[in-house]
C-alpha cells in the first residue's frame, strides 16, 4: 500500500474547491487530467454524496465522494481494474487568515492486481512529484474558474 501526503495553498475557498470537486458535468477534465468525460459515470447522487465511476481507459475507479462536512472531503475507492482495499482520496481544507485555503491531500493507493501493485509501487518510489504537478494544475484550472466567475459577477 502507498499513502501519498503534501499540503498545497489555494486562493480558492473550501466551498470552490468542493463545488469543482463534486461537479461531475461536461469538461472535468479540464480540471482533473485523470477523469476523462468518456469513463465519467454517476451512478447515485445526493446532498453530500455522490457514487461516481471515473478515470480513463487504463486506470478506472468507483468512487463514494462524501462531501457532508465540507471541510473534509473523502473519496472511497469501492471497486477499480487497478485500486483495491483501502484505496481512495482525503482532503482537508484550513482557512488562513489571509483568504487563502491550506489543502491538505492524503491519497491511498492499494493495488488489487499486479498492474495496481506496479502503479503503486511507481508512485512510491517517485510518483508524488506526477501527483503534486498534476493537483497543482487542478488547483490553478479552478482558480481561473473562479477568477472568471467572479469578474462576471462584477461586471
Amino acid at each position: 500500500m502507498t499513502t501519498i501526503h503534501f499540503t498545497e495553498v489555494t486562493t480558492s475557498t473550501p466551498e470552490q474547491f468542493v463545488a469543482a470537486l463534486t461537479d461531475f458535468g461536461p469538461g472535468r477534465a479540464e480540471v482533473f487530467a485523470n477523469s476523462h468525460d468518456d469513463y465519467l459515470t454517476v451512478h447515485d447522487q445526493g446532498p453530500g454524496y455522490a457514487d461516481v465511476t471515473e478515470g480513463s481507459p487504463s486506470v478506472w475507479e468507483r468512487l463514494h465522494y462524501n462531501w457532508s462536512d465540507p471541510n473534509h472531503v473523502v473519496l472511497t475507492t469501492t471497486d477499480s481494474n487497478v485500486w483495491g482495499g483501502a484505496s481512495g482520496h482525503t482532503y482537508t481544507f484550513t482557512r488562513r487568515a489571509d483568504g487563502a485555503t491550506l489543502i491538505d491531500v492524503v491519497i491511498v493507493r492499494e493495488g488489487k492486481n499486479l498492474k495496481g501493485h506496479l502503479i503503486a509501487g511507481l508512485f512510491a518510489l517517485g510518483g508524488k512529484n506526477v501527483i503534486r504537478k498534476a493537483f497543482d494544475n487542478t488547483i490553478r484550472a479552478i482558480e481561473a474558474h473562479n477568477a472568471i466567475t467572479t469578474n462576471r459577477t462584477e461586471v
